[in-house]
């Protein structure tokens, strides 16, 4: 990899704050100062939403576009983002946001970039626009070739790494996921995760499914039947994994390198008290490094300028110093 490693970012969805923030991000010396960004979109969208916020953009003929005072390379995709509507969702936004990521992906399997970052998407936009999608994990690992329960979603911030290991389903269905097999994956997952993130040895905490981790039995069985016996399996993997906590103590407590978390709610509510700013959604269990923010396209603040770009910022950051590692 090279010393200031590139990284393709993705515009997400074109009707939302994504090219916004992309733009805002390339205003940040410091991400400059730790990686090479390679915008993967629309010249005419990333225009659209400059103007609101005053940010000059203009295209070269060599392919480059000069956002600010910064030179940056595009890779094109034609995807007839320009012309959605913004601040709705529609099937035309949902496309362009697939087709962006698709084409960012597909750079870093050709190993022309180190690294993915992916601008918000809208899910009920993708789904209109034709493909069952519930967030980039699931689609990272159609593109990659992996299947898709053997792929997860990590939450990263300063104080916390946690493994979803399961995600965008109703509750119920998520209980019906999670079986031992489903968790032991998951471990191994979060395990090769960190060691890429140089933690070569993480000790890893596990949230129980029930209130108290079912109390032994007392608020449910499901903590002794599935969470224990996949412990039990993933130690004798050699994995270090501690035997199952409610949720609320386990994360209060703190002391592990990572975290899995048995349903959405038990993951994200932690990560957004303590900031969406200071977060980033990373899938894992592919060979390509892919990161997201954990907040959606706030169609409420579209074109007003009032749109942060400190997740996206924070995200190239972290992933550049991954993408180094």
């Amino acid at each position: 990899m090279t010393a200031r490693p590139r990284i393709a970012l993705a515009l997400g969805d074109p009707a939302g704050i994504g090219p916004e923030i992309a733009l805002k991000a390339l205003l940040d010396d410091q991400v400059w100062a730790l990686c090479e960004p390679l915008l993967v979109g629309e010249a005419e969208v990333l225009r659209r939403h400059a103007a609101p916020c005053g940010i000059a953009v203009t295209a070269h003929n060599d392919g480059t576009l000069t956002v600010g005072n910064r030179r940056v390379a595009l890779e094109p995709v034609d995807a007839g983002g320009a012309a959605v509507p913004l601040a709705r969702v529609s099937p035309e936004a949902g496309r362009a946001t697939v087709a962006y990521a698709r084409r960012a992906i597909e750079l870093a399997l050709a190993g022309r970039v180190d690294a993915v970052v992916a601008c918000p998407h809208n899910e009920t936009a993708v789904n209109r626009g034709g493909l069952a999608f519930d967030g980039y994990p699931g689609f990272l690992a159609d593109v990659v070739g992996v299947p898709r329960d053997r792929v997860f979603l990590m939450l990263v911030s300063e104080r916390f790494r946690i493994v979803n290991v399961t995600l965008h389903v109703a509750l119920r269905q998520a209980l019906d996921l999670l079986t031992v097999e489903r968790i032991v994956t998951a471990a191994h997952a979060a395990q090769r995760a960190l060691a890429r993130l140089g933690v070569a040895r993480p000790r890893i905490g596990v949230c129980g499914i029930n209130p108290h981790a079912g109390e032994h039995g007392l608020f449910g069985d499901d903590d002794e039947t599935i969470v224990r016996p996949a412990v039990a399996r993933a130690r004798a993997d050699g994995l270090d994994i501690a035997e199952p906590v409610g949720a609320d103590a386990l994360l209060a407590g703190g002391g592990y390198d990572v975290y899995l978390a048995m349903y959405h709610d038990q993951a994200h509510i932690p990560i957004k008290l303590l900031g969406i700013g200071a977060s980033s959604g990373m899938p894992i269990g592919t060979p390509v490094l892919f990161s997201s923010v954990p907040h959606g396209s706030a169609f409420d603040i579209v074109g007003k300028d009032q749109a942060n770009p400190d997740a996206i910022t924070n995200t190239l950051k972290r992933l550049a110093a991954v993408s180094c590692a």
